[in-house]
């Protein structure tokens, strides 16, 4: 679930690129790194569809405990699918040394839906089985599992179709040369400003992002404001965006 964090050890599975770099601090975090404001309003309105559909259900079907349940399971399945739409989240592993931050991120919604297929796959398949046994014109119906097995076992085996799906990236984050620190408490989350300069001359500034753990943020934010003593620090609100942060306008 979205707001469950991992309890594998990341960390020390990531092909960091400079480990011959002595760690100040390693952490991974489950955040959702988007602009939670507007997927939020989106998840108000699919909850109060979500609530019209289970009510329909239910003043469709015979006043009882069955249509209670049929309106209760609609209602939430359609939740369920909004909140896979509005809460996705992404792991992202960090790797801070005394000369850049070392950042690993993917979405791992994918690796549920594997496990899913294969089981899905499995259970229908036995029960083509049986049919066949019953009558061997079901045979055609076992097209359907063994698609299924199929692309679970492609998903499986391709590299480059997962970290196509989930999404992969690297990238450092040359902290001792950031221009500016803004923090948005309210997030745990840490900007660091850099700015970049297009060919044409001209020019953009916006903040890499480093989320951190509530009880660790204190501790991170220290290391940036010792090391950087003379950088300008603020806090308040950062508009997150997928590869960003920058200020409110």
């Amino acid at each position: 679930m979205w707001f469950i964090q991992p309890k594998r050890d990341y960390v020390a599975e990531m092909p960091w690129k400079h480990d011959d770099e002595p760690a100040v601090m390693t952490w991974q975090i489950r955040a959702r790194d988007y602009n939670t404001f507007i997927a939020n309003i989106l998840f108000c309105i699919n909850f109060i569809i979500s609530l019209a559909v289970g009510f329909a259900i239910f003043s469709f079907n015979e006043p009882g405990i069955s249509s209670f349940l049929l309106g209760a399971g609609g209602g939430g399945f359609v939740l369920l699918i909004s909140m896979s739409m509005t809460h996705q989240t992404a792991i992202i592993v960090y790797r801070l040394t005394d000369k850049r931050i070392e950042v690993f991120s993917w979405k791992p919604q994918i690796d549920s839906v594997k496990p899913v297929m294969k089981w899905t796959a499995i259970i229908s398949g036995l029960g083509v089985l049986c049919l066949v046994f019953i009558n061997p014109d079901f045979i055609i119906a076992a097209i359907g599992p063994i698609g299924i097995g199929v692309m679970a076992t492609l998903m499986g085996n391709s590299k480059d179709y997962q970290s196509m799906v989930r999404n992969e990236e690297y990238h450092e984050i040359d902290w001792p040369n950031a221009e500016d620190i803004a923090v948005w408490r309210k997030r745990c989350l840490i900007g660091l400003r850099f700015t970049w300069y297009n060919e044409d001359g001209s020019h953009y500034s916006v903040y890499s992002k480093v989320y951190c753990h509530k009880k660790d943020f204190e501790k991170c934010l220290d290391i940036f404001k010792q090391r950087l003593p003379n950088t300008p620090y603020r806090e308040g609100k950062l508009v997150v965006h997928s590869h960003f942060a920058t200020l409110p306008e």
